[in-house]
């Protein structure tokens, strides 16, 4: 049923593997190398025609410009006003509605679940220009917040699919006996459930962080100026209105990745561990 370690095939088949995966590495990797090294190409190489040789020289000045000649730190910033409490909202939100599914026995609970579950699979382009007159219409257009709670309810159902079945793989008789005890099911969710949660939480906060930072379609759809767009929406702004500057675009690509990155590596320990508890029993 499951395919067999590599350890275990045939040499020929070892063999095959070994050449296809670095070769495999190299292909995904190659437009992110591409973009890396465009970042510190001169502008004289792209006026030249020289898109994919190496470059005459390496023309680190562009990260430079990139802040001084862009409001690339405000992008930043707007991206960490939305995505820090998008975060924070969505993961607070699922721990609430995934307690409450798993642990709460009730006529409409698997109904509520497929509710939740099923918003996954809507196409976000369905959604744009119904959420588009709803941000006009409540005066959020064009601003960070109406962002923020497009993004926490967006991410709502995943993290609602994640939560609650973590919190349904959790052992039953810590909550029976803290209900024997007369614990309010309040206490129970803050002081039982929520620490034995920790795992799961960083590696939800991860996925979100990286979800939310990464948007560009509802970035477009839901700002059109500096002051509130995201760095994913304002990377466009640093091409003139005459000349691509594309070497500054990928500088602020390049930039731009490194917040969810550091926050990947930080967080990598508790990542991997909430993604694989319960794996074995």
């Amino acid at each position: 049923m499951f395919p067999r370690p590599i350890e275990q095939t045939a040499p020929t088949t070892q063999l095959l593997y070994k050449l296809a995966l670095p070769a495999a590495l190299l292909l995904w990797l190659l437009p992110l190398l591409g973009v890396a090294v465009t970042s510190v190409r001169p502008s004289s190489d792209l006026a030249a025609g020289n898109y994919f040789g190496w470059p005459s020289a390496f023309a680190w000045q562009n990260y430079v410009e990139v802040f001084t000649n862009s409001p690339i730190g405000q992008y930043i910033l707007n991206s960490f006003k939305v995505t820090i409490p998008a975060v924070i909202g969505a993961v607070a939100l699922s721990c609430m509605t995934g307690f409450a599914l798993g642990i709460y026995k009730f006529r409409s609970n698997l109904l509520i679940f497929f509710l939740f579950v099923a918003g996954n699979f809507v196409p976000a382009q369905i959604l744009m220009i119904p959420v588009r007159n709803l941000t006009l219409q409540l005066g959020l257009y064009n601003s960070t917040s109406g962002l923020v709670l497009f993004h926490i309810a967006f991410q709502a159902g995943f993290c609602t699919l994640f939560m609650r079945n973590f919190i349904r793989a959790l052992p039953r008789e810590l909550i029976e006996a803290a209900r024997v005890e007369g614990v309010s099911e309040v206490r129970i969710f803050w002081y039982v459930v929520l620490p034995l949660m920790r795992p799961a939480l960083a590696a939800l906060a991860v996925l979100v962080f990286t979800f939310v930072w990464n948007d560009y379609f509802w970035a477009t759809v839901l700002t059109q100026s500096a002051a509130s767009q995201p760095v994913t929406a304002g990377l466009y702004a640093l091409n003139g209105q005459w000349i691509a500057a594309w070497q500054l675009v990928s500088a602020g690509s390049i930039v731009a990745a490194l917040p969810p990155v550091l926050m990947f590596f930080l967080m990598q320990r508790h990542f991997i561990a909430g993604l694989t508890l319960g794996a074995v029993k």
